[in-house]
C-alpha cells in the first residue's frame, strides 16, 4: 500500500537518492527524506550523516550512471520499520543485482537505512 509513510520514504529513497544522477535534486531528497543524524548500513560499512550519505550516493551512482531501480513486489510497513526489495540494472535487460532495503523510520523521515545486496553480486565484484 503506497500510501503508508514508510513505503513512500522506501520507493522515494530508491528513486530520488539512489536512482538520481542530479546532485542538487539528490541532497533537496536526502535533506527531506533522512534524519540529520542518519545512519546508513551497507556492505562497504558504515556511513553517518546527510552530508556522507550524499557523498556515498554519488559516488556509487557515478559507478553505473545508466542503471535504474527497480522495486520488486510490495513494500512492507511494520510499526517504525519497513522493507523493499529492488534490482538495479540496465532498463531493458535483467537486474545486474539485487537488494533488499531495510528502514527504520523517526519522525516522518529515515533514521537508519540497512542495505543487503544479493551475494551474487559480491562474488562477481571480487
Amino acid at each position: 500500500m503506497m500510501t503508508d509513510p514508510i513505503n513512500v520514504l522506501l520507493h522515494r529513497n530508491l528513486q530520488e537518492v539512489f536512482g538520481e544522477g542530479d546532485d542538487a535534486r539528490r541532497r533537496a531528497a536526502i535533506e527531506e527524506l533522512y534524519t540529520e543524524d542518519c545512519v546508513l548500513y551497507v556492505p562497504p560499512g558504515v556511513v553517518v550523516g546527510r552530508d556522507a550519505l550524499d557523498k556515498f550516493a554519488g559516488e556509487l551512482r557515478a559507478t553505473h550512471p545508466h542503471f535504474a531501480y527497480t522495486p520488486y513486489g510490495e513494500a512492507q510497513a511494520l510499526h517504525n520499520g519497513g522493507i523493499l526489495a529492488w534490482g538495479s540494472g540496465s532498463s531493458k535487460e535483467a537486474p545486474a543485482y539485487t537488494g533488499l532495503d531495510i528502514v527504520i523510520e523517526r519522525d516522518g523521515q529515515i533514521a537508519a537505512l540497512y542495505v543487503f545486496v544479493n551475494p551474487k553480486l559480491t562474488q562477481q565484484t571480487q
